[in-house]
């Protein structure tokens, strides 16, 4: 039937595709209608790929793209089934990467379908090379984001110490005077993988630098490239589903971004320039065994016992849980639940502080948080929480290392100074656990660890909550 293959038909499945997109997002605001959000742009995509079939020039390219969509499937949904909770941000890294890949590699076949753009409008060059450059610098960069991560590569900056910024400008400009020239008439497919990897190089040379700490924001600006270089290569294949779709993905990339950078008191370019971040292991639960010193001085701090941390919390009207990368690390999430569960039931109003960019990837502590069924009225921000801490009897702090640090009020030599932290010092008792003394991803040492209200209680956090949890039960 020639309605079927109708551009107005197809394009008719497109904007249909487009509201279960945006549908789906909106329902994505919380953990009670994330899952059902996920399904609803699911279909979207679904739509959005059976309208992809129907275009007429597809027809002899079926079998690539059903083979396409079956090796994404038996590697893709294996790899979600097994990946930890605590490896989510590396594969969310992984992800974003592999699809701004795709959108070079698809720039790079457009160019020689084209035989270098011969007979195209200009548009449709400028829209494929700028997808060529930014899916480049995405593809090579979530995968150095994906490497620090995994511990695969030093989470601390690496850099060419001087010549890292001249090298960056001089392979960036490069990709474009390249860009220009095959935009110009430039046929040669040397041009075109010069291209290519002048812009892998910027991509390596802008996330090496960057540390640990910064990580998350790294993440969300690789994820609105990628975003931003689909739309393009959807612009310039006349792609409408391509456009919207990344579209979306950069703009609310690019939101989430900002307001991190903001969360941290970091301007963008500061963070892509690189400067701070790295030096700690294990991303905030620390590499050594345990003690009551480190961070390289000899500094004293109090330990204390699962049992007394059981009796204060106890006796608490209003007890405060502030969870970091060493609740994920330690999948302490449950136990944690149902420690709070358990001072709930003794009359003690429970509630969880959430900084943006605790963990490893934006809304990692609320994805674990709402894998436990907490609810998510618990759920408090920093600016709401910080308000509270003064009330608080105890502060529970869970491999939250930099986030809680009161050197970013403090000490203006800190690297973290100005940076908005969760203010657990105002609470009038502070426990803290940790494997050891080491420091967080940031690499700098926790001012809150040697406060006099502070107490240390070294171990894994899920051992140690869950001692925590039988002390309770016997009081």
């Amino acid at each position: 039937m020639s309605w079927i293959n109708d551009p107005v038909f197809i394009n008719s499945l497109y904007i249909i595709s487009f509201a279960f997109f945006i549908y789906g997002l909106m329902n994505l605001t919380g953990p009670r209608t994330a899952v059902r959000g996920n399904w609803i742009a699911a279909v979207g995509m679904a739509i959005a790929v059976i309208a992809t079939f129907l275009i007429d020039e597809m027809g002899h390219n079926w079998w690539l793209i059903i083979a396409g969509i079956v090796v994404g499937t038996i590697i893709g949904v294996p790899s979600a089934q097994k990946v930890k909770m605590t490896a989510m941000p590396q594969m969310v890294a992984l992800f974003n990467g592999v699809g701004g890949g795709a959108v070079a590699l698809i720039a790079w076949a457009e160019f020689r379908d084209t035989a270098g753009y011969a007979h195209e409008p200009r548009y449709v060059a400028i829209a494929s090379l700028f997808a060529a450059i930014i899916g480049s610098i995405s593809f090579w960069g979530s995968n150095i984001a994906f490497g620090k991560l995994q511990e695969i590569l030093p989470s601390k900056p690496i850099t060419l110490g001087k010549l890292q910024q001249p090298t960056n400008l001089l392979m960036a400009a490069a990709a474009v005077v390249l860009a220009v020239v095959i935009a110009v008439g430039g046929d040669s497919e040397l041009l075109m993988i010069g291209l290519l990897v002048a812009a892998a190089v910027v991509g390596l040379m802008v996330v090496l630098p960057i540390g640990g700490a910064d990580m998350p924001v790294v993440i969300s600006m690789l994820n609105a490239m990628t975003g931003l270089s689909a739309a393009a290569m959807g612009l310039a294949l006349d792609n409408t589903a391509l456009i919207v779709a990344g579209m979306i993905v950069g703009a609310s990339g690019s939101i989430l971004t900002n307001l991190m950078a903001k969360a941290m008191n970091r301007s963008i370019p500061a963070i892509v320039a690189g400067g701070f971040g790295g030096g700690g292991t294990g991303g905030g639960t620390g590499g050594g065994t345990g003690g009551g010193t480190g961070g390289g001085e000899d500094r004293p701090v109090q330990s204390t016992s699962a049992a007394d941390t059981a009796i204060q919390m106890a006796y608490a009207s209003n007890v405060v849980v502030v969870p970091g990368y060493g609740m994920a690390v330690a999948q302490a999430q449950h136990v944690v639940k149902e420690m709070a569960e358990l001072l709930e039931q003794k009359g003690i109003n429970v509630a969880y502080a959430i900084h943006p960019v605790a963990g490893r990837m934006p809304g990692h502590m609320n994805v674990l948080l709402a894998e436990a069924d907490v609810p998510y009225e618990q759920l408090k921000e920093m600016d709401e929480i910080n308000s509270h801490f003064g009330q608080t009897d105890v502060s529970l702090v869970i491999g939250a290392n930099d986030v809680t640090n009161p050197a970013a009020e403090t000490n203006p030599d800190s690297p973290l100074y100005g940076m908005p932290i969760l203010k657990v010092n105002q609470s009038r008792s502070v426990i803290v656990l940790k494997r050891s003394m080491s420091p967080g991803f940031a690499g700098i040492e926790n001012e809150l660890y040697h406060d006099p209200k502070t107490n240390m209680l070294f171990g894994d956090a899920k051992s140690s909550v869950g001692e925590i949890v039988e002390e309770l039960k016997n009081l």
